[in-house]
């Protein structure tokens, strides 16, 4: 399955013209500042902007075209907002039920029970959206979109009006739904922590345009773009949760073999994991120090040297276990080490800087 999308559309002085080929399954994040188009970019997708500049095919069946409208009641996808909108005078079951039960029988691919469950609301089925908090609130309109069947979750800023506290209770369910649901879902964000923590691609958006577009990995890292130009410019590595050590910490294996230490995880041994890694935490060493408080000290290999927005700074490409990694040095760190790209290097990360 792929998202195929070719946009073009003017409204009052902004113009949107981007071409997306988005992949059928996992979270695909729009991501830009404010005004940029994303959400714009939700509404041609969900048929809420009808102009002869849009073209748009999911897995090859054309939803829209000069010659072909597809209407929004039509398109087999849920729509999540930033505000819940759940309807007040029904309880949580009967919010769940409406897009369920409108559904027949034989259309139903996603069950009540395993909804519930998945968005662990069994204990908030009786009561009502004034008495839930933000981010239970969300939780409920995500499962209600789950259960129309879509077969494309589009998600615009679902955290966006909540405090950080909801934030952090809501996070987990999005991963479920990232690890457990085939639908593909596009996330809008301008939160690049909520990114690293969900998506797998990346659509970089600039004043209505494409920047770049490609895995989430490889733009992070990718020197000539801002989030790898950015202060707090980061990469994120995939790893597994080998065990649970004794001083409170947990013992990440990566692709490679090599391990990663990082403060304790409340996940279970052999759960897969990723961890953001900002690229001003990463030193670089020629030999593998002997006497250090840093915990991790990685084989790494070094591809590019790049210049650096910020000044006196050099930024530096590493690959680890098969991935990318940035380092943030000092100019004249580069300059006494003698680093060229193709060497063979040691990247020390301080376990209490892994996120």
């Amino acid at each position: 399955m792929s998202i195929e999308a070719r946009l073009q559309l003017q409204q009052g002085n902004f113009e949107l013209d981007v071409t997306l080929d988005l992949p059928g399954s996992g979270v695909s994040a729009l991501f830009g500042r404010s005004g940029s188009g994303k959400t714009t970019i939700l509404r041609c997708l969900a048929g809420l902007e009808r102009h002869a500049g849009i073209d748009l095919r999911v897995n090859g069946e054309i939803w829209q075209s000069q010659q072909h409208f597809v209407p929004v009641h039509q398109r087999p996808l849920g729509y999540v907002f930033q505000e819940a909108s759940l309807f007040p005078h029904l309880m949580v079951a009967k919010n769940l039920e409406f897009g369920y039960r409108r559904l027949p029988p034989a259309q139903r691919k996603v069950a009540l029970d395993e909804t519930i469950s998945l968005m662990g609301l069994e204990t908030l089925l009786a009561r009502y959206p004034q008495q839930l908090s933000g981010g239970q609130r969300q939780r409920v309109a995500m499962a209600r979109a789950l259960l129309t069947s879509p077969r494309l979750l589009l998600m615009d800023e679902p955290m966006a009006a909540l405090d950080q506290r909801s934030k952090a209770e809501i996070l987990p369910y999005l991963e479920r739904l990232h690890q457990h649901l085939a639908i593909p879902i596009i996330y809008v964000s301008h939160a690049i922590h909520e990114v690293c923590r969900l998506a797998d691609y990346l659509v970089l958006l600039e004043q209505g345009k494409v920047q770049a577009q490609g895995p989430l990995q490889q733009l992070l890292t990718q020197p000539d773009l801002p989030l790898a130009q950015d202060a707090d410019a980061a990469s994120m590595l995939l790893a597994t949760v080998l065990q649970h050590t004794a001083d409170e910490m947990s013992e990440l294996q990566l692709p490679d073999g090599q391990r990663l230490l990082i403060s304790r995880l409340q996940l279970a041994e052999g759960q897969n994991v990723r961890t953001r890694i900002l690229a001003r935490d990463v030193a670089i060493s020629l030999v593998q120090p002997q006497f250090s408080s840093v915990n991790n000290c990685l084989r790494v290999e070094l591809e590019q040297i790049e210049a650096d927005p910020h000044p006196g700074h050099q930024l530096l490409l590493l690959r680890l276990a098969g991935q990318p990694l940035l380092a943030r040095l000092s100019r004249r760190s580069v300059s006494r080490l003698q680093l060229q790209p193709g060497q063979q290097l040691f990247a020390q990360i301080k376990a209490v800087a892994l996120d």
